[in-house]
């Protein structure tokens, strides 16, 4: 039995096996019994398929033959035909498909993750740890992807220059952080410079990247696997949340994916999956916000957290927001609680260069008492992390 081997273009590897196997044996009954599979399962894939195949625009018995691109689904087909009853000129119009472009970021997030199988086991969870201690490490807007042009804009920052930043700076903030039971490994937003192959933030805006955009996805999950991998030396526990940025609001959630996968089986992390702009922990008497910050005024973040959280609010009296976004530090207390935004490592881009942007660069280790709130904190420099 001839199969239409354009179908193959639609179809998933077990729906490749089924379709094979059909041309093999002459028959869909014979195929299911040399596979081992009920011909119900296997007819019904085979109808999926062919309805997967009509929604992008392929279905030759009706004379859909003009395929739509992928992410995007038929909307209507309209054929024009001549005295003859043959085909003369077809319409075919599309829309941009959800569903696609979700399962195209999924494929995607499962194809990077495949990729770091196998690395070395997990450090054993430490001996000795402080049970009413938290080390939050609050990662400021990483952008890794960014390029940057000493000549244009005063230093040099590429895809090897981020991560080994990132890196080092986490290598030197766990080393003097005190062996609190749990570490929460904050990322601010803008994971990622660009959002997609086109080298644009979510918005739209041309940036300047360094290397294709799979290739940045994947030093930026190698990056954060070392951070967390870093972390479990001397934590018991780490929770892992990334904010969604203006600059990454698909990948930053793939990422997000991404690392659950890796870690899935190891229950000492703790993966953050919710898609709210607006996340919140409570350790004891501290209540922890944070948002990437391009969609709440500072002034707004401690009522939307009364409002959002009331009953942590009030079972807490050390009430703080982490947030990125402007790349330049500032603390401002507010009743109720702080509000505190912080730096990044990474280097100004042409573009804010020339708007006189000037803030400092260093990433931040807070560590907090289940009790008596912000206790200690110690601050990796720019400076020492390009001396190292």
């Amino acid at each position: 039995m001839a199969i239409d081997p354009k179908l193959k273009e639609f179809a998933t590897d077990r729906q490749c096996q089924y379709l094979e196997a059909i041309e093999a044996h002459g028959s869909e009954r014979k195929a299911a019994e040399a596979m081992g599979v009920a011909r119900g399962t296997l007819s019904n894939a085979m109808k999926a398929l062919k309805a997967k195949a009509a929604k992008m625009g392929y279905s030759p018995s009706h004379d859909m033959t003009h395929v739509v691109p992928d992410g995007f689904r038929v909307r209507g087909v309209s054929t024009y035909y001549d005295d003859e009853g043959k085909p003369r000129g077809q319409w075919v119009k599309s829309v941009e498909d959800s569903d696609a472009k979700e399962r195209i970021l999924r494929e995607f997030a499962e194809s990077l993750a495949e990729g770091v199988k196998g690395l070395a086991p997990i450090t054993p969870e430490p001996e000795r740890v402080l049970s009413d201690l938290m080390c939050v490490y609050p990662q400021g807007d990483p952008h890794v992807g960014l390029h940057s042009w000493w000549a244009e804009a005063g230093e040099d920052f590429d895809l090897k220059i981020a991560e080994r930043l990132m890196c080092a700076a986490v290598d030197r903030l766990v080393t003097i952080a005190p062996a609190a039971e749990t570490a929460l490994l904050l990322n601010l937003g803008d994971m990622f410079h660009a959002d997609n192959q086109r080298n644009e933030s979510q918005s739209g805006h041309k940036l300047d990247v360094d290397g294709r955009w799979a290739k940045v996805q994947q030093v930026g999950l190698r990056a954060m696997l070392h951070c967390i991998r870093r972390m479990l030396e001397k934590h018991k526990r780490v929770i892992v949340r990334i904010n969604r940025g203006n600059h990454d609001g698909h990948s930053s959630y793939a990422l997000a994916l991404m690392i659950s996968c890796y870690f899935h089986d190891e229950p000492r992390v703790e993966v953050d999956l919710s898609p709210a702009v607006c996340w919140y922990h409570q350790f004891g008497s501290n209540l922890i916000g944070s948002t990437h910050g391009d969609t709440i005024k500072g002034p707004d973040m401690l009522p939307i957290m009364a409002a959002d959280v009331p009953e942590m609010w009030g079972e807490t009296k050390h009430r703080m927001w982490f947030v990125g976004h402007v790349h330049h530090q500032d603390l401002k207390e507010y009743r109720g609680g702080t509000v505190e935004y912080f730096r990044t490592l990474a280097a100004r881009d042409a573009w804010h260069a020339g708007q006189g942007y000037r803030a400092g660069r260093d990433m931040r280790l807070i560590v907090l008492h289940r009790e008596h709130g912000e206790i200690e904190r110690h601050r990796a420099d720019i400076g020492m992390l390009e001396a190292a």
